[in-house]
């Protein structure tokens, strides 16, 4: 079994890497190539600590495996991050395990692609002022990822912690760009052209009113039962899209439109791999306001993963072990 470190991973494996990747595993998907196995996500009763594992396979590629870990968010006074989480990978031919990858940087960043990608295909080519909802470790690799797709402009960005929306403004200004730090979700709604949630709020940040036409949204902190980041009205009045469509509607931001009855699985324009693969349509015209669901799959943190083991066999790195 090869062994992939944290920051070996952060090494090999750049933003430009999982856009590519992640891509092509959406694309995947579309073609049922690719699956998703059933999520488990659950709250552990300990610490505050909600723990899952997401798996998944793809016989084409070939890839099997699954992440498990989690949200720890008594963990910085600990000296770690909130978000912990290792993917498994196996031999599809033998069911044997072949590496273990740490996966904090590289959930991050396949976060990070899944946003930019549905930004790509979404969003208005034009579109260049973001604005970010939540500036915690997530929101730079949102912030790198969508650069990769869209020449931004400038930044609007609120936080509740006033030192997260400071440290977050010195991040942006060392990517030469101008963070504008705001009181409140409804200024940096107003503001943007692409919208990007990353927290993990159980309440709506963003109204419906607030949102002007063209705008696309990607609502990425939604991945647990009763989380809810944006106004269901808000939803039922936009084009939706989604990674997985049963993920979106029972655990992640559609969740809620869909258990009023505000939308139902017809809703839901597409996934973004059919609009990838050509299988349903993305924007319809420039006025849409457009919503991709990130719930996160199991086969992004599996091609970032696959593509670091690649990488790391290439270079003669990682740590191999008799298992």
């Amino acid at each position: 079994m090869l062994v992939i470190s944290e920051s070996l991973a952060r090494e090999l494996v750049s933003v430009e890497d999982a856009i590519r990747e992640v891509e092509q595993t959406f694309a995947a998907m579309a073609r049922e190539e690719a699956r998703n196995y059933p999520v488990v996500r659950e709250e552990v009763g300990y610490l505050d600590a909600v723990y899952g594992v997401k798996c998944g396979g793809d016989v084409v590629a070939p890839i099997l495996g699954l992440k498990a870990g989690g949200y720890w968010p008594n963990n910085a006074g600990k000296g770690l991050g909130n978000h912990q989480s290792s993917t498994l990978l196996f031999d599809l031919e033998t069911g044997r395990a072949t590496a273990l990858v740490s996966a904090n940087y590289l959930t991050g960043i396949r976060t990070g692609a899944a946003s930019a990608i549905a930004t790509r295909y979404l969003s208005r080519e034009n579109a260049s002022i973001v604005g970010i909802i939540g500036t915690g470790v997530q929101a730079e690799y949102q912030l790198r990822a969508t650069m990769a797709v869209r020449r931004v402009e400038r930044v609007h960005a609120w936080d509740p912690s006033e030192q997260s929306l400071a440290i977050f403004r010195e991040t942006v200004a060392g990517l030469g760009l101008d963070c504008i730090p705001e009181r409140g979700c409804e200024a940096v709604a107003r503001e943007a052209e692409i919208l990007i949630t990353a927290t993990p709020s159980r309440r709506a940040l963003v109204e419906k009113g607030w949102v002007h036409a063209g705008t696309h949204i990607s609502a990425m902190g939604c991945d647990t039962k009763g989380k809810k980041e944006l106004d269901p009205e808000l939803v039922a009045a936009s084009a939706l899209f989604v990674d997985e469509a049963e993920q979106s509607i029972s655990i992640g931001e559609f969740q809620h439109a869909y258990a009023s009855g505000l939308i139902d699985r017809e809703s839901l324009r597409g996934s973004i791999g059919q609009v990838i693969a050509g299988h349903r349509d993305g924007r319809r015209d420039a006025d849409e306001i457009t919503i991709f669901d990130g719930t996160g799959v199991a086969l992004q943190d599996l091609v970032v993963a696959a593509l670091a083991v690649r990488l790391a066999k290439e270079h003669g790195q990682g740590v191999a072990i008799d298992y």
